[in-house]
């Protein structure tokens, strides 16, 4: 300070500093693997299965109502229904298992017949689907007595649908303490059980049900 500015007199004990002097506590910083804005629901096993989406669409184009889809090949070779993880199967439709689940015990349910709308398929279609997530529903819950359950449709590639050309539902089992489902609010990273350990549960409570007259016709 210059000698010929006169020093600041400082403020009396005890007194309310002035506003002036007042100066705004810098924030803490956010650590350097912090994602912005809501916390990311992690399935790092997913990214295979998106970048094969991305490598056949740069190829053969955005997919189309007539295009094949792995749930169209499941439906067409029931022989291979153990390797594929397809749980159930009724006259018009199946529950599987997700090869790429959000988390452990993740189903698809889906009509035999491929189409990319709800309202594409008939009334007899529709109702069958719908009896299909009604026992999807009540094998998940004696499979995994979850907390609760994420029930929904991606229908179209702008809605979210990994395979647009063929409708169908998730289920997707839930415990308090988990992320969220849309908005992840905890930070907490899914680690599945295994496809084939899953699956075994899964066909074992499938077989009570058959047992028990609990399964969809």
């Amino acid at each position: 300070m210059s000698e010929n500015q006169p020093s600041k007199p400082s403020p009396p004990a005890g007194s309310a500093p002035h506003a002036a002097d007042l100066k705004p506590t810098p924030l803490p910083a956010a650590p350097a693997d912090t994602p912005a804005g809501p916390d990311a629901l992690h399935a790092p096993w997913r990214i295979e299965y998106l970048e094969a989406l991305g490598d056949d669409e740069r190829t053969k184009g955005t997919p189309r109502p007539t295009d094949a889809s792995f749930l169209g090949r499941y439906w067409a070779e029931p022989e291979r229904d153990v390797a594929n993880h397809v749980i159930a199967r009724t006259a018009l439709g199946m529950i599987l298992l997700n090869a790429y689940p959000y988390s452990s015990g993740h189903l698809l349910v889906a009509i035999g017949e491929p189409r990319p709308k709800l309202l594409d398929y008939d009334a007899d279609q529709r109702a069958a689907l719908w009896s299909l997530v009604d026992t999807a529903t009540d094998l998940l819950e004696r499979t995994l007595n979850p907390q609760g359950v994420n029930i929904g449709v991606n229908q179209g590639r702008a809605a979210g649908a990994g395979v647009p050309q063929h409708l169908h539902v998730h289920l997707v089992p839930r415990w308090s303490g988990d992320v969220n489902f849309i908005d992840t609010i905890g930070r907490v990273r899914v680690i599945p059980s295994s496809l084939e350990h899953m699956a075994e549960r899964f066909r074992g409570a499938w077989q009570e049900m058959i047992e028990t007259g609990a399964s969809a016709s």
